[in-house]
């Protein structure tokens, strides 16, 4: 009885404690260390409601007091250990501090003596920067009179070759003179830049005359230039020296001229065209074959400048087909004569497309004076025009002058010339159209009578019309850039627009004779046109033509 008393106080004991801290913890969170939150979940995870579990006490609270003897040992231990620990760092500290109080007074002192060597050597740095100002000038005066002592030195061994007739070796003398005054070209000593220039220009101009004079004598055994066609490549006379013996001196002049190249360009200022035309960037011609042009170029001015009865501006095939004809007749002599020439001088000129370049630059020289007299011309504008293109085609499939070079596109290109030129060609084509489709056979096919050719059936008018845009592609294919070709391009399909409205009215007018002739004719036209179109679909400007 007693004993079931004693269970029943302990029970409401329990039961009390446990009910106190659960209405703890329902007012306390966890983040607010509540040692009763703690110690009610701790009862409540070890006992909870089950009262037999009590047994377990005795060992919780031996368990308990172990970690609390466990846990004074620790603090008895950092308790112990920490004032030693604070006492190394504060010793640490008060030596590091020590050490900085040293180091700044060495600081300080050596910053003043420092200062005061400084202040002694001031005197001194002044007059050693003056020694060394003078010293620097000095150099320089030294440097200009060695670049003066060195030109003099290769204007007097210019001067000895001379005299000793040695021209090679005055021509290598005057390419060594001139590499320096290229070297000078950025120098600001201008009154140097002068002297070396002017020098290199004094011996240039000599050598240039004597070798000239030499060159153009020799080709004149070799009957240069060849006006006919038929002209033989043998010395003049059998009293002049032997073959062997100009064509010798015709390689050395070559050479000894191709060598005073380089001064040529530096003193030389070569004629160019306005930069409206928009010529590609090209070298200068080398200076033998400008002796060798000399002859036809004066030749071209006297017959087709001026008052001369030659100059015709309604005859442009006049100088087209005179240029044509001296690149013909000299093409052998270049080839076997001076391209060998050129090789082994270690040259990579090409001597037949120098030599066409250089009378190419006399027909551009010519159009840009002649096509703003023709621009208002129809007639004549196109006749030129139809000539240029023909003496374009003639440089490019004979000649296999390279489009890269400057040609007569590029004078064509120029804005008001082109707009002249679209104009003039979008009215001829419309003519054209007009013609074709008002043409009695317009719409019967000249392969009706052919039926391996004529499967498609298609009338004379489509064909044509095909024909005429490819014509115009064939005209306008070597402009030198994109934007004028798309130019033309854009014509060609307001032209397929045009002919499509064209086919539309005639369709309409033979709207009630679907099966009639010129109806059929009509839509094979279409059908043709289409086709043709879909197969130059490789062809990227044939490509824009279908999509339009």
């Amino acid at each position: 009885m007693a004993s079931s008393e004693s269970e029943g106080a302990m029970s409401k004991s329990i039961n009390h404690i446990v009910e106190k801290p659960t209405e703890a913890t329902a007012n306390s969170r966890p983040d607010t260390s509540d040692l009763p939150f703690y110690v009610c979940e701790f009862v409540e995870k070890e006992i909870g409601n089950d009262f037999k579990s009590l047994r377990k006490v005795s060992s919780l609270i031996e368990k308990m007091a172990e970690e609390k003897k466990h846990l004074e040992e620790q603090v008895l231990t950092v308790s112990s250990e920490a004032p030693k620990r604070i006492q190394a760092a504060l010793s640490n500290a008060e030596n590091t501090q020590s050490t900085l109080s040293t180091l700044l007074k060495r600081e300080a002192i050596v910053s003043e003596a420092i200062s005061k060597h400084l202040e002694e050597a001031a005197p001194w740095m002044d007059d050693l920067g003056a020694l060394t100002d003078q010293i620097n000038e000095v150099e320089r005066h030294l440097s200009y009179l060695k670049w003066i002592s060195q030109i003099e030195e290769l204007s007097d061994n210019i001067q000895q070759h001379l005299m000793t007739n040695s021209v090679t070796e005055a021509a290598s003398t005057l390419v060594s003179m001139t590499e320096q005054a290229i070297k000078l070209q950025d120098s600001s000593c201008i009154h140097l830049l002068k002297f070396i220039t002017s020098t290199v220009q004094f011996w240039h101009k000599i050598l240039k005359d004597k070798l000239t004079s030499d060159f153009e004598e020799v080709l004149s055994q070799l009957h240069w230039p060849f006006i006919g066609p038929h002209q033989p490549l043998t010395p003049i006379s059998s009293a002049a020296a032997s073959v062997t013996e100009v064509y010798s001196s015709l390689e050395t002049l070559f050479t000894q001229l191709l060598k005073l190249q380089i001064s040529d360009e530096l003193i030389s200022k070569p004629k160019q065209m306005p930069e409206k035309f928009s010529l590609p960037a090209s070298p200068p011609i080398i200076l033998p074959i400008q002796i060798m042009l000399s002859p036809l170029q004066k030749r071209f001015r006297y017959h087709f400048t001026g008052n001369r009865q030659t100059n015709v501006l309604s005859k442009p095939e006049w100088y087209l087909t005179q240029v044509l004809m001296w690149i013909g007749n000299n093409i052998k002599f270049l080839n076997e004569k001076i391209q060998p020439i050129l090789k082994r001088a270690g040259s990579t000129v090409n001597a037949k497309m120098e030599f066409t370049r250089g009378l190419v630059m006399l027909v551009l020289e010519k159009l840009s004076v002649d096509i703003p007299c023709l621009l208002y011309d129809d007639v004549l504008f196109c006749h030129l025009v139809d000539e240029i293109l023909l003496f374009q085609r003639e440089l490019h499939t004979t000649h296999g002058y390279l489009n890269s070079l400057p040609n007569c596109m590029h004078i064509l290109s120029e804005d008001t010339f082109f707009q002249r030129w679209l104009t003039v060609e979008r009215k001829l084509a419309l003519e054209k159209m007009d013609s074709m489709l008002s043409s009695e056979a317009a719409w019967s096919s000249q392969y009706k009578d052919i039926s391996d050719v004529d499967e498609m059936k298609f009338p004379d008018c489509a064909e044509t019309f095909m024909t005429l845009l490819l014509v115009i592609t064939d005209r306008y294919k070597n402009l030198p850039t994109a934007e004028r070709k798309l130019k033309f391009l854009e014509l060609q399909k307001d032209l397929v627009d045009d002919f499509r409205i064209r086919l539309t009215q005639v369709m309409k007018e033979e709207g009630r004779a679907l099966l009639g002739f010129k109806y059929c004719a009509i839509l094979n036209a279409v059908n043709y046109i289409a086709t043709v179109l879909g197969d130059w679909a490789d062809n990227v400007v044939s490509r824009c033509l279908t999509l339009s």
